[in-house]
């Protein structure tokens, strides 16, 4: 796991732990879920590896990520299934539901859920998609019901693998992942103001 920060006009690159899970951050800064793992922020830097216990243990998580108020998403490490959510409730974590969203693919990895549950992001292989698998979006209606997805259309998707999608912590930036095949990948970012454009009116 590589950290890479911009310091005294030049990027530096260092690495903070041996592969352990995908890294997400949590909204508040305090929290690096890895999956079924996590570490906690210190004085220091970031605890020991601590893992989740029920009602998450029977659950084989490869990518969790949290909104403000604690929500965890996650897919599972199969080659079907939907995505799936658990909320705080009262300082305990319910046993987790499905994220209804009617026209779902039969891949579904990697959701990034915005920090105000707005939209959800995530990558799919479907047949009409451009490649190997598509990022997609679904935004939250007022009912808490999710609207149809949408592919990101091909100014990020391409013939390649593209995943791995999120949004930065300022809300200005989105990025996703594409891999070509074998060992090379790259990581790419644009503008995150397309996901206005694509919300439904």
């Amino acid at each position: 796991m590589v950290v890479v920060q911009y310091k005294n006009d030049r990027w530096t690159e260092s690495i903070i732990a041996p592969k352990s899970g995908e890294p997400f951050i949590s909204p508040d800064g305090k929290t690096m879920h890895l999956g079924k793992t996590y570490r906690q922020r210190t004085t220091s830097g970031w605890s020991e590896v601590k893992h989740l216990d029920a009602p998450f243990k029977d659950f084989r998580i490869m990518c969790l990520t949290a909104s403000s108020n604690g929500t965890y998403y996650f897919d599972e490490a199969s080659e079907t299934g939907p995505l799936r959510y658990s909320r705080l409730i009262n300082g305990i974590y319910e046993k987790p539901k499905t994220v209804e969203i009617k026209d779902i693919g039969n891949w579904n990895a990697h959701p990034f859920i915005a920090p105000d549950e707005s939209y959800i992001i995530w990558d799919d292989q479907r047949e009409n998609g451009y490649g190997s698998s598509d990022l997609y979006i679904s935004f939250r209606q007022e009912d808490d019901s999710w609207e149809p997805s949408i592919n990101l259309g091909d100014k990020i998707n391409t013939e390649f693998e593209d995943a791995y999608g999120s949004v930065s912590p300022d809300g200005k930036y989105f990025f996703f992942h594409r891999s070509y095949g074998g060992d090379k990948a790259d990581i790419f970012w644009v503008d995150a103001q397309f996901i206005e454009v694509l919300k439904p009116k």
